[in-house]
Parts: C-alpha cells; structure tokens; sequence
C-alpha cells in the first residue's frame, strides 16, 4: 500500500494483505491522508473476520480494496509467525481511534463524524471526545435504523448525513462485514476524509461497553472478557471462530509447504 509518501510494508496471509506497521506509524498515516482530505479506507481485520471470509469469499475483494489493513487480533499475530511472514503487532481498532485523536494534538482541529451504535452512544461517545480530547472537532454523529442499508431512502439520509459533515475522520461502527460492505459500496459518494471500518470502538469510547484488561489484550484473551460480557451475542460466533480458524492456519501452513516443495 502506498500512503502518498512512501510505501508500506505488506504481509500476505490468508488471501489477504496485512500492512506490517505498529499502531503509531498506523495512526499518522491515517492523520496524513485525513490532512490532504484523501478519500480513504480503513479496516482491521480479525479472527472473525477471517472466519467469515473463508465461508463468503465476495468480501475478499472488499478487504482487499481497502488502503489499510491491520491485523486486529493476537491470535493473528501468532498465526503469522507459525506461517512464517510475522507481523511485528496487533493493530486493534479500539486502539487505532484514540491514537489518531491523541496524536492529533500537534495540528489541532481534526474534523470527526461519528456514524453507527445504538441511539445515545454516539452522543456519550461524542462527550468522551470533548472530555479527553479538547483539541479534536467532533463535527456530528448519525445513528442509522436497523437495516438502512436495503432501505433506498434510509441510505440515502445515512450517505447524506456522513457526505455534508465534511470530516477528516469518519469512524464507521456497524459491525462486521456490514460496516465494510456498505464503505466499498458507497466510498465514492462519501465525500472527502478517512473512512475507518472499526465495530465496537464507538461503544468503548462512549463508555457503553468496557475493554478487557491490558494482561488480557496482551496474551490473546481480550474474546474471553467480550464473551462474559456479552455471552448471548458472541458465544455463538466465538465458539465458530475456535473451531474454524486453527483449521485455516493449517490449511495455509500445508499449503505454504507444499509451495515450497514446488519451488
């Protein structure tokens, strides 16, 4: 991917191009294009997103079109290294947004828009910003209805909400692959400014759900605390995830071998 000054360093792994960068160099190539008013995409690809690729392969090309892609999730890490093409960190979502805005503070006035959660958490979200991070503008917020995005004119209110803000920074919190797929598709009308795909990241700054601690970031636990909070909703998918994803690294380790042989 090239980032309008120099080319960064890309690492293949499961049909996907992770850019091989560490959260501060993450968050001032975000900056960099939000300054020149560069339309761009962002997206942090996960063990689940992983999952669900493997089993609808129309989102590759969505992934693949994106000018940032970052590997949010320990367990990708430590798969990279298995396979051989390691990823120095885990570049999550939840972190890339405060680091942008903390890292704004040299150029005051970074325009952000806030689009996605639940009724209110943009709002608490919004507040948080103001609170912590006096020197950032939050220009907006929009929480679109269930579904807007097969409703015409629901989509068309949530295109225009994002395209008339005029930010630097869109944090785009649908959920995956929802929030991707609706960023490929209406990228062109959205105007100027980043557009980062990054899920719950608006409800952790809003306060509405908390982040595991550090020790559990750090050692590939962070799906453990979510499922406790939320076991209704993500023990399901994170029981899918376990038994999914060992099999994807192994299918790409014999795969990697078998390359090998060959050359």
């Amino acid at each position: 991917m090239v980032d309008g000054a120099r080319t960064l360093p890309r690492i293949q792994l499961f049909d996907m191009e992770f850019d091989a960068i560490l959260l501060p160099e993450a968050g001032e190539c975000v900056l960099q294009w939000a300054r020149a008013r560069e339309n761009r995409m962002v997206v942090t690809p996960n063990v689940d997103h992983l999952v669900l690729v493997s089993s609808r392969p129309e989102l590759l090309p969505i992934y693949r079109s994106a000018d940032l892609v970052l590997a949010d999730g320990q367990p990708l890490i430590w798969a990279s290294w298995l396979l051989g093409s390691p990823l120095a960190s885990r570049v999550a979502g939840s972190d890339l947004f405060p680091a942008v805005l903390r890292q704004s503070q040299a150029r005051p006035g970074l325009r952000v828009f806030l689009f996605g959660g639940r009724d209110g958490v943009p709002e608490l979200a919004a507040k948080n910003i103001a609170r912590d991070y006096p020197w950032v503008n939050v220009v907006g917020w929009y929480s679109p209805p269930f579904g807007f995005e097969n409703q015409p004119q629901e989509n068309e209110r949530a295109v225009t909400a994002v395209a008339s803000a005029d930010a630097d920074v869109v944090l785009v919190a649908l959920g995956a692959p929802k929030q991707e797929q609706w960023v490929h598709r209406e990228r062109a009308r959205l105007s100027s400014g980043v557009l980062l795909c990054l899920g719950a990241t608006i409800d952790f700054v809003a306060g509405t759900i908390p982040r595991a601690p550090h020790w559990m970031q750090r050692n590939g636990l962070e799906w453990a605390f979510r499922v406790a909070g939320e076991p209704r909703r993500l023990a399901k998918r994170y029981a899918k995830d376990a038994l999914v994803f060992p099999q994807l690294v192994a299918r790409e380790y014999f795969a990697r071998r078998r390359a090998r042989r060959l050359e």
